[in-house]
């Protein structure tokens, strides 16, 4: 089948922070300890808190900044922010080789793709994520306990080739989802099940979704979550165009692209390897 199959922990290494390190965050950790010991030798010496009060609020603010970057980046908002801030192209004097955003309605190819659990069909590309209560050791909770830690113990996600019709010219292009192509889904999944802690058997279809994975079917605390674009659903495409004899395609870019310091958001610049997917 032309399927592109491709797991949860293969994502985060399609995207990265090219200026956050362990080097970094570890010579960021050095100057605080060291500005630290200074403005409480001046504390001491001089008995003036002001220069320790401004020296704490200022890491405050560097800290805060780094922490809303960190959390933008593991939600996809910085790549998602940058998309968006992009304007469409105009396919009708778009050149080969260029970098377009199309924005429009999908439809299936050759091979369409059926959600997992909801078994939605006409589908362009599909996710379906397990998460399993666990505490240390990661080991799953009884169904009478409270879940503190969630951690994904199962995921699919799966996309294949189709087709885009640009919202603004009416172009239709072909988008390469398919086999070895580097795909990132900005795609959200919904909530679908989620088990109660006064839950002692799964409900049927569960069960045997879970046993035809060869995973385990006892009652503990799960959450279930998919998401999927259907045929006719509008989403966004990034990537690069390959036009010939009036046919247009989309690929992935072969170098990695950088979204750049987005300062109106606060956020540090991501490279990006892949083609992007996301609902606009």
């Amino acid at each position: 089948m032309n399927q592109n199959n491709f797991s949860h922990s293969n994502v985060p290494q399609s995207f990265k922070f090219p200026l956050i390190s362990s080097l970094a965050l570890c010579f960021v950790f050095a100057l605080f300890l060291f500005g630290l010991a200074v403005s409480l030798f001046i504390l001491v010496v001089v008995h003036n808190p002001l220069f320790f009060l401004s020296y704490l609020f200022l890491f405050g603010l560097i800290a805060a900044f780094l922490l809303w970057n960190s959390i933008s980046f593991r939600n996809n908002t910085t790549i998602l922010h940058y998309l968006r801030s992009l304007p469409d192209a105009d396919l009708t004097v778009a050149r080969h080789g260029h970098l377009v955003k199309i924005t429009g309605l999908v439809s299936c190819g050759n091979v369409s793709l059926e959600s997992s659990y909801e078994k939605v069909g006409r589908c362009v590309y599909t996710s379906t994520l397990l998460f399993e209560c666990g505490k240390l050791g990661l080991k799953p909770a009884d169904v009478k306990e409270s879940c503190f830690r969630w951690r994904l113990a199962y995921s699919e996600r799966l996309s294949t080739d189709f087709y885009i019709t640009d919202k603004n010219s009416g172009i239709r292009a072909f988008v390469k989802a398919g086999p070895d192509s580097r795909v990132i889904p900005l795609i959200k999944e919904s909530r679908l099940v989620t088990t109660a802690k006064n839950c002692k058997v799964l409900a049927s279809h569960l069960r045997k979704w879970l046993r035809d994975r060869n995973l385990s079917s006892e009652a503990r605390l799960l959450r279930l979550e998919e998401g999927y674009v259907k045929e006719g659903s509008s989403i966004s495409v990034f990537g690069i165009l390959q036009s010939s004899n009036d046919v247009m395609v989309v690929t992935p870019p072969q170098e990695l692209i950088s979204t750049g310091c987005l300062w109106k958001k606060l956020l540090l610049p991501v490279d990006v390897d892949g083609l992007i997917l996301a609902i606009p």
